[in-house]
């Protein structure tokens, strides 16, 4: 496409005008005035003929991926290739979604004589998280004359992928892990004998009856008793509820946390599960996940390693909310016929719809027999007991603060109705959902509970 320049609007201004006042004044020069428009307008013909000439021989190559982190600066390289390695300025722009901001909406560059292949890095801050393809780039270059842009579109073709941002989280676990750095020696006390068998011994006076190996004492004639050592490799696994619930904004309560109350909950659940992850890597633990909202999205069996924490972190990265309920039934059926090995089972949902909430309740029993559960939910603004806070001031408030009640007093009736199964149900605030979190599977790994 060719567009004209400032150049062009400048010169027809000097011929064109003074030419049409020549005719006014003197029209016996018409003569003169015609072929001097006619040459110009040759001129610019000549020159616009010449100008996609000035583009050949130049292509453009980007990076098979490109890593970004949100809300974090980067840059999208990008190759341009100049086959005849002659001097060329020539302005060049990128199509960028909506998601991804850029301080610039061009770039002047310079292509240097002899040089076959210029690197040009183009800043932008991604504000989302997800996938973004990006598979054109746009130039332009001035015709000889400066009459005319010559612009031009080049494919080629790119993923942008946006991870969440988690160094916010990770100031947050400062204040749980301060006792326990990797250099030094830290006592932590652990609670109970163990649950991993070891070896077999002679039987001591004072040993316990439900210790000792029935089969081994008949063989030997002689009581033998079973020696168990600290559990030190479990399996950690994060259920991630993808549903409509999900898409809700959380609270604006998170302080500190990257995009305060326009973040969606499922954008609070995959943060915190990121962040657990690097915690039961530093604990020695395999670590695993599951997303799911009517059917199992995706599954990555619980290990441990860079490795596996990049695969992870490329399950997550893309996941968005399905606009269906959840089917928890298909997710205990799934759990129980993948997970052969007791496991510390992690579930991030939203359970204040009464429907959704019997129907979980249901089919728990599935899990529980096999599985320790621990079941969380963001509490959901207005949610609190009666009188708990003040600014009551119109008779609407005073509504709003009943039906808030009331949804807590369902949301309380379900911890109860869980509690009795063995599953604990926390309602946490945005801000603490990932501290808390880790205290939880701390909790349970210092307690032996699984």
């Amino acid at each position: 496409m060719i567009v004209p320049r400032d150049r062009l609007i400048f010169g027809a201004a000097v011929v064109l005008v003074p030419g049409a006042l020549v005719l006014a004044v003197s029209p016996a020069h018409v003569v003169t005035v015609l072929c001097g428009w006619l040459a110009f307008l040759l001129l610019l013909a000549i020159d616009a003929t010449l100008a996609p000439g000035r583009l050949a021989g130049i292509r453009a190559a980007f990076p098979d991926t490109v890593r970004m982190t949100k809300e974090r600066e980067g840059v999208i390289p990008v190759h341009l290739a100049n086959e005849r390695a002659c001097a060329r300025t020539l302005r060049l722009g990128l199509s960028l979604p909506r998601a991804i901001a850029s301080p610039e909406e061009s770039q002047l560059t310079r292509l240097p004589q002899g040089v076959p292949e210029v690197r040009l890095d183009w800043p932008c801050t991604p504000h989302k998280r997800g996938r973004f393809p990006i598979n054109r780039v746009y130039i332009s270059m001035a015709s000889p004359l400066g009459f005319w842009d010559f612009r031009k579109v080049l494919e080629g073709r790119t993923e942008l992928r946006v991870y969440p941002n988690l160094q916010g989280e990770r100031r947050r676990l400062a204040a749980i892990f301060l006792n326990r750095g990797n250099l030094g020696i830290h006592a932590q006390r652990r609670l109970g004998k163990g649950r991993d068998f070891e070896q077999l011994r002679e039987y001591i006076p004072g040993d316990s009856f439900e210790d000792i190996h029935w089969k081994a004492t008949a063989r030997r004639a002689r009581p033998v008793t079973k020696v168990y050592q600290i559990e030190r490799t479990q399996e950690i696994y994060v259920a991630i509820d993808a549903s409509r619930l999900s898409a809700r904004t959380a609270p604006d309560d998170a302080e500190g946390v990257p995009g305060g109350g326009l973040t969606s909950q499922l954008e609070r659940f995959i943060t915190a599960a990121l962040v657990l992850g690097m915690v039961a890597e530093k604990q020695g633990d395999l670590f695993g996940l599951l997303t799911f909202s009517d059917r199992v999205h995706g599954f990555v069996r619980a290990r441990n390693g860079k490795a596996h924490y990049n695969v992870c972190r490329e399950t997550l990265y893309s996941l968005e909310t399905q606009p269906v309920n959840p089917d928890f039934e298909e997710l205990f059926s799934f759990v129980r016929q993948r997970l052969r090995r007791r496991a510390l089972l992690i579930i991030l949902t939203n359970l204040d719809d009464p429907v959704l909430a019997q129907h979980f309740t249901r089919n728990l029993d599935v899990v529980t027999r096999r599985h320790l559960v621990l079941v969380n939910m963001i509490t959901p603004p207005g949610v609190r007991p009666l009188f708990s806070r003040d600014g009551v001031k119109t008779p609407d408030d005073i509504y709003r603060h009943l039906a808030g009640h009331l949804r807590w007093h369902d949301l309380r009736e379900l911890q109860r109705a869980l509690q009795r199964r063995g599953v604990p149900l926390s309602l946490l605030d945005n801000a603490a959902l990932t501290p808390e979190l880790v205290s939880q599977y701390v909790n349970v790994k210092q307690r032996q509970v699984l």
